[in-house]
């Protein structure tokens, strides 16, 4: 899950000043977990304690309101007894990774990744960007080849996995739903050739950069594990509870 943090805090600073270039440094000191983060840790906060989603995304996200949350979900937040509101963006896809670490097999991953965007993304598209996001984490987790991968998102959600980053980059542009964001991810993940690499390039699409590269990240820490040197450096920039919750999650499912 790391992963997906250290995807977050490096792609945080070119969120609304997107590049489209895999060379910038990795780290910079505006580098800082945004929503994502949050919402992801929240999110293994629940896995772990057993609390409904709903409950611990509320508990964590409130510690924390300038975190950068879109203006329906600073509405959710705010109302205990708010409801889904049928979002299709990405928020669904940048939270659900520890869902593809902590689940064993592919029903339950697809089933509690639903369960995780129902509290608030219950549009089709939300879901099957948070379904396709932890099945992409929980097969690269269990040993699956990145053609088996392309191949079973694919077929499963529909997805065009065929483009080549080389032919996205040039026209693509800031997108925060889940159908314009999350296969875009996905194919960078795809092309890479370590957990930096995927992250480069996640960034490097000149999207909606911190959610990407956040998405990309959580699946390129199951493929190939975080180098010791993100993962301090991630460490770093988050408070203690996140930290906390963090360390727990990984100790936990890794």
């Amino acid at each position: 899950m790391i992963g997906a943090l250290a995807g977050d805090i490096i792609g945080s600073v070119y969120e609304h000043q997107p590049i489209k270039t895999t060379d910038f440094p990795l780290f910079q000191a505006a580098s800082r977990f945004t929503d994502d983060s949050v919402l992801s840790v929240a999110v293994a906060s629940a896995i772990l304690d057993g609390t409904p989603y709903a409950e611990a995304v509320r508990e964590l996200g409130r510690r924390y309101p300038n975190a950068g949350y879109g203006g329906s979900f600073i509405q959710w937040l705010a109302a205990d007894d708010a409801g889904p509101y049928h979002s299709w963006g990405n928020g669904a896809a940048m939270r659900v990774s520890p869902v593809g670490f902590a689940f064993q097999d592919e029903a339950d991953v697809l089933a509690q990744a639903k369960a995780t965007a129902d509290i608030t993304h219950n549009h089709p598209e939300g879901i099957k960007g948070a379904q396709a996001t932890a099945l992409a984490v929980f097969m690269a987790r269990t040993g699956a080849d990145k053609t088996t991968i392309r191949d079973t998102l694919t077929e499963q959600f529909d997805y065009d996995l065929t483009r080549t980053l080389d032919d996205i980059r040039p026209h693509y542009s800031f997108d925060v739903s889940c159908q314009g964001s999350v296969q875009e991810a996905i194919i960078a993940f795809l092309e890479s050739d370590s957990y930096e690499d995927a992250v480069r390039k996640a960034v490097s699409l000149g999207g909606d950069s911190d959610t990407q590269a956040c998405i990309a990240g959580g699946i390129a820490d199951a493929f190939y594990g975080v180098p010791e040197t993100i993962q301090t450096e991630v460490k770093q920039r988050l408070t203690a509870d996140l930290r906390a919750i963090t360390d727990a999650f990984c100790q936990r499912y890794r």
